[in-house]
Protein backbone atom coordinates (compact mmCIF):
# COMPACT_ATOMS: atom_id res chain seq x y z
CA UNK A 1 0.00 0.00 0.00
CA UNK A 2 1.66 3.31 -0.97
CA UNK A 3 1.27 6.47 1.39
CA UNK A 4 -0.98 9.35 0.36
CA UNK A 5 -0.41 12.74 1.85
CA UNK A 6 -3.31 15.36 1.53
CA UNK A 7 -2.42 17.76 4.21
CA UNK A 8 -0.65 21.21 3.72
CA UNK A 9 2.55 21.31 2.01
CA UNK A 10 5.95 23.73 2.35
CA UNK A 11 8.49 24.87 -0.11
CA UNK A 12 12.27 24.96 1.06
CA UNK A 13 15.00 26.81 -2.20
CA UNK A 14 18.60 26.26 -1.73
CA UNK A 15 20.54 29.01 -3.75
CA UNK A 16 24.30 28.49 -5.18
CA UNK A 17 26.76 30.25 -7.71
CA UNK A 18 29.19 27.58 -9.87
CA UNK A 19 32.09 28.53 -12.29
CA UNK A 20 30.51 27.18 -15.05
CA UNK A 21 28.58 29.11 -17.56
CA UNK A 22 24.67 28.73 -17.80
CA UNK A 23 24.97 26.45 -20.77
CA UNK A 24 27.08 24.10 -18.86
CA UNK A 25 25.54 23.85 -15.76
CA UNK A 26 21.94 23.58 -17.67
CA UNK A 27 23.12 20.40 -19.24
CA UNK A 28 24.70 19.04 -15.91
CA UNK A 29 21.01 18.72 -14.78
CA UNK A 30 20.04 17.02 -17.97
CA UNK A 31 22.80 14.80 -19.51
CA UNK A 32 23.63 11.68 -18.17
CA UNK A 33 27.42 11.39 -18.31
CA UNK A 34 27.14 14.87 -16.14
CA UNK A 35 24.24 13.95 -13.58
CA UNK A 36 25.63 10.81 -12.71
CA UNK A 37 28.44 12.52 -10.80
CA UNK A 38 26.24 14.47 -8.50
CA UNK A 39 22.23 14.07 -9.10
CA UNK A 40 21.03 11.35 -6.67
CA UNK A 41 24.01 9.74 -6.43
CA UNK A 42 26.91 8.47 -4.32
CA UNK A 43 30.24 7.76 -4.39
CA UNK A 44 29.59 3.94 -3.66
CA UNK A 45 25.92 3.29 -5.40
CA UNK A 46 25.51 2.71 -9.25
CA UNK A 47 23.41 4.66 -10.66
CA UNK A 48 21.42 4.03 -13.79
CA UNK A 49 19.84 7.11 -15.72
CA UNK A 50 16.98 7.39 -18.44
CA UNK A 51 16.25 11.24 -18.81
CA UNK A 52 14.32 12.21 -21.93
CA UNK A 53 14.27 16.16 -20.92
CA UNK A 54 11.67 18.08 -22.95
CA UNK A 55 8.17 18.81 -21.92
CA UNK A 56 6.16 15.88 -21.47
CA UNK A 57 9.29 13.53 -20.91
CA UNK A 58 9.91 11.43 -18.03
CA UNK A 59 12.64 10.17 -16.02
CA UNK A 60 13.81 7.35 -14.03
CA UNK A 61 16.92 7.55 -12.00
CA UNK A 62 17.26 3.84 -9.96
CA UNK A 63 20.09 3.93 -7.55
CA UNK A 64 21.68 0.73 -5.80
CA UNK A 65 23.54 1.10 -2.56
CA UNK A 66 23.85 -1.04 0.44
CA UNK A 67 21.84 -4.03 -1.24
CA UNK A 68 18.98 -1.44 -1.39
CA UNK A 69 17.13 -0.36 -4.59
CA UNK A 70 15.67 3.70 -4.64
CA UNK A 71 13.91 4.95 -7.77
CA UNK A 72 12.99 8.17 -8.55
CA UNK A 73 10.69 9.41 -11.20
CA UNK A 74 8.67 12.63 -12.75
CA UNK A 75 8.30 13.91 -15.69
CA UNK A 76 9.41 17.21 -17.08
CA UNK A 77 7.04 19.83 -17.29
CA UNK A 78 9.48 22.86 -18.48
CA UNK A 79 13.05 22.83 -20.26
CA UNK A 80 13.78 26.22 -21.64
CA UNK A 81 17.78 25.98 -22.04
CA UNK A 82 20.07 27.11 -20.30
CA UNK A 83 17.69 29.05 -18.00
CA UNK A 84 14.89 27.24 -16.59
CA UNK A 85 14.15 23.33 -15.61
CA UNK A 86 10.84 22.34 -13.95
CA UNK A 87 10.28 18.66 -13.03
CA UNK A 88 7.99 16.48 -10.99
CA UNK A 89 9.55 14.35 -8.34
CA UNK A 90 8.47 11.19 -6.37
CA UNK A 91 9.70 7.85 -5.28
CA UNK A 92 6.97 5.63 -5.63
CA UNK A 93 8.39 3.20 -3.37
CA UNK A 94 7.50 5.79 -0.42
CA UNK A 95 4.80 7.54 -1.32
CA UNK A 96 2.11 8.14 -3.77
CA UNK A 97 2.54 11.70 -3.68
CA UNK A 98 5.15 13.87 -6.45
CA UNK A 99 6.88 17.17 -4.90
CA UNK A 100 7.62 19.80 -7.40
CA UNK A 101 11.20 20.89 -8.29
CA UNK A 102 12.30 23.94 -9.79
CA UNK A 103 15.90 24.86 -11.15
CA UNK A 104 16.18 28.44 -11.95
CA UNK A 105 19.82 29.62 -13.56
CA UNK A 106 20.70 33.24 -13.73
CA UNK A 107 24.86 34.51 -15.21
CA UNK A 108 26.38 35.45 -12.90
CA UNK A 109 30.04 37.01 -14.32
CA UNK A 110 32.12 34.07 -15.57
CA UNK A 111 29.99 31.99 -13.82
CA UNK A 112 26.46 31.80 -13.04
CA UNK A 113 23.46 31.18 -9.95
CA UNK A 114 21.67 28.12 -9.78
CA UNK A 115 18.38 28.50 -7.63
CA UNK A 116 16.77 25.64 -7.02
CA UNK A 117 13.36 25.64 -5.79
CA UNK A 118 11.27 22.14 -4.04
CA UNK A 119 7.81 22.69 -3.52
CA UNK A 120 4.86 20.21 -2.04
CA UNK A 121 7.16 19.07 0.74
CA UNK A 122 5.53 17.31 3.96
CA UNK A 123 6.04 19.09 6.92
CA UNK A 124 9.15 18.35 8.85
CA UNK A 125 10.93 17.36 5.25
CA UNK A 126 12.62 20.96 4.79
CA UNK A 127 16.00 20.90 6.94
CA UNK A 128 16.46 17.31 5.20
CA UNK A 129 15.54 18.18 1.69
CA UNK A 130 17.83 21.25 2.10
CA UNK A 131 20.65 19.07 3.34
CA UNK A 132 20.52 16.81 0.79
CA UNK A 133 20.75 19.46 -2.08
CA UNK A 134 23.63 21.17 -0.50
CA UNK A 135 25.52 17.72 -0.87
CA UNK A 136 24.31 17.33 -4.14
CA UNK A 137 25.53 20.79 -5.55
CA UNK A 138 28.57 19.95 -3.47
CA UNK A 139 29.11 17.38 -5.91
CA UNK A 140 27.72 19.04 -8.74
CA UNK A 141 30.43 21.99 -8.14
CA UNK A 142 33.09 19.01 -8.08
CA UNK A 143 31.69 17.41 -11.17
CA UNK A 144 32.14 20.53 -13.61
CA UNK A 145 35.41 21.48 -12.48
CA UNK A 146 36.78 18.13 -13.10
CA UNK A 147 34.64 17.75 -16.38
CA UNK A 148 32.51 14.26 -17.11
CA UNK A 149 34.86 12.39 -17.95
CA UNK A 150 35.67 10.60 -13.85
CA UNK A 151 32.85 8.62 -13.27
CA UNK A 152 31.53 5.07 -15.16
CA UNK A 153 28.03 4.75 -15.25
CA UNK A 154 25.31 2.27 -16.60
CA UNK A 155 22.97 4.93 -18.89
CA UNK A 156 19.45 3.02 -19.22
CA UNK A 157 17.97 3.48 -23.13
Amino acid sequence: MKYTYDGPRTSVSVTRRFAASPQRLFDACVEPETASQWLFTTKTSKTEYDLDPRVGGSYTITRRSGGKKYVAVGKYLKVARPRRLVFTFGMPQFAADFDTVIIEIEPDGDGCVLTLTHEGLRPGYEKSTINGWKKMFDALAKALKQGASGRTISKKS
